[in-house]
Parts: structure tokens; sequence; C-alpha cells
């Protein structure tokens, strides 16, 4: 399936949106994770756009969205107030949402809270409504300091470095994501896509990151999704996740660590089932 690029205005913000599959089919959010693209759904948005209608945002400050004049607007304030806008864009009063890392705190957010009633299905994939101090304070170093390239080269290879707890994954994908992770610099040279002041807001996080009031309120069907060694989402959360609020269906995939992929077809059969339901 050949998907369209297309951007809107969404919250003030100018909103880039992969869209994938029939405008009249039922929709589905897919939103990726703190410093990625929508782009890295394409193996399953392409998959389920055979019956979904399937929108893969770039978040603000993300990819091909525009970048906030204010770092405070890098709030899950301000990223719900996109989401929002772009179902109002799009005319769609129902949804199902497929989240991963800060896409899932997002859809659980939303879920809760202004999009109660129009997230008809929730997944949320490795990440939990509890996150030590000690795993922010590495993603803030880690990027709050975005490496600076000769080579478009060099920086796929750091890709593959980086992202190693993505998992097996076939060339094509690797390739994809250092196209649509780069920039240039005025002097030419390569670093990431995505603006640094993503993570002013969460320099000022002290201590755990808690929303389980948030999350108990949640009341739709739910599948939890972990990488049996992600460093973000620990087997002890996941597992009192299953108990409370929406009590979702814990899958745990060993070739995994942070975040997994969603692109082999055992995970697309997995979502499949679940989205169906």
């Amino acid at each position: 399936m050949t998907s369209r690029s297309t951007c809107i205005r969404a919250a003030g913000f100018e909103l880039h949106v992969t869209e994938w599959g029939d405008p009249a089919s039922p929709p589905l959010v897919m939103w990726h994770g703190l410093a990625r693209t929508g782009r890295d759904f394409d193996e399953a948005a392409s998959a389920l756009s055979d019956i979904y209608f399937v929108l893969c945002p770039d978040t603000i400050g993300r990819g091909l969205s525009g970048w906030a004049a204010d770092p405070g607007d890098y709030s899950y304030a301000t990223y719900g107030a996109t989401a929002v806008a772009m179902l109002d864009h799009y005319g769609i009063e129902r949804v199902r949402w497929i989240g991963t890392s800060m896409g899932g705190l997002l859809g659980m957010v939303l879920a809760a809270g202004s999009l109660k009633d129009r997230i008809s299905h929730l997944v949320i994939n490795d990440v939990g409504p509890e996150i030590s101090g000690e795993g922010l304070e590495r993603i803030v170093d880690y990027v709050g300091n975005p490496p600076v390239f000769d080579t478009l080269g060099e920086f796929e290879a750091w890709l593959r470095t980086v992202y190693a707890p993505f998992g097996e994954n076939d060339e094509a994908f690797w390739r994809r994501m250092a196209d649509t992770s780069m920039r240039r610099t005025d002097d030419g040279r390569v670093t990431v896509h995505y603006d640094p002041g993503i993570v002013v807001p969460l320099k000022g996080q002290t201590g755990d990151f808690d929303i389980w009031p948030v999350y108990d309120a949640i009341d739709i069907p739910a599948l939890l999704i972990r990488g049996a060694t992600s460093d973000v989402l620990s087997a002890e959360t996941a597992d009192a996740m299953t108990k409370r609020g929406p009590k979702p269906r814990l899958v745990t995939l060993d070739d995994y660590g942070h975040a997994p992929t969603l692109t082999s077809a055992r995970e697309i059969d997995l979502l499949r089932a679940f989205l169906k339901g």
C-alpha cells in the first residue's frame, strides 16, 4: 500500500501526517516515541491499511512537523491538543490508537481525558504510567545532546547502535530510519531530525514519573506490549498494569528492549487481532 504525505494545521502548528489506506475505512492512529517520527510505523501501517485508514503523525518538533517557538509547548497538553485537532480535521469521531513509548503515554492521557469518548481501543507499546527518575535522566541526556556527523553513512551506523534495543530489523528498515531521521546542519553536516528543545520540559521533572491516577481512569479495551529487556517499562510495572485501569492483556516480546518496532508478521497479526475485537 502506498502512503500519502500531507501537512495540516493543528492547534496552531503545522503537523505532518503520513496517511495510509482509504479515508472511508475505520480510522487508526499510530503515534511514535519521544525522538522518533511517524515513519517508524511504515510496515505495520501499510499492512493494516487494508482495513483501516491509518494516520501516522510526526509530533511537533520532530520529522517534517513544525518546531515550537516556546519549548514549553513540548508538553502532553499541546501534543494532546494537536491530536484532537487532527481528528477534527479528518472528521473522526471514534478511533483506535497505537502508541509507542511517548505515543503510548499520550494515548493514556487522552483516553482518560479529552478523547475519553473517542478512543475505542488502546495499544500501549513498552511504556507505563510509572518511569524511574534514573530512566528519565538517561533519556534527557541522550535526546538533549544530539550528535553531528560528516556523512549519512556514519549517521546510520550510529542509529543502528543507539537503537539496537529495537531488535532485528531488515536493511530496508535501517535505511529508511536513517533517511527519515536526519537533517542537514547549516554547514552541510548530518544530525537528527528533531528540535533539541523537546527535552526542556523533561528537565523540570524531578523524581519518578507517575500518572497512575490517569491510567486508572481508562476503561476501554487495551493491549500492553513489552520488550523483554526494556529499561523503560519494568516487568513489575507491566504486571501491575494488568491488574489496574483497563487491565490489558500483556504480551512480552523476547527479541526486543525499548521498544518493539511492530514490524514483524507476528506483531502485526497481534495488533490486527486486538484491533478487530
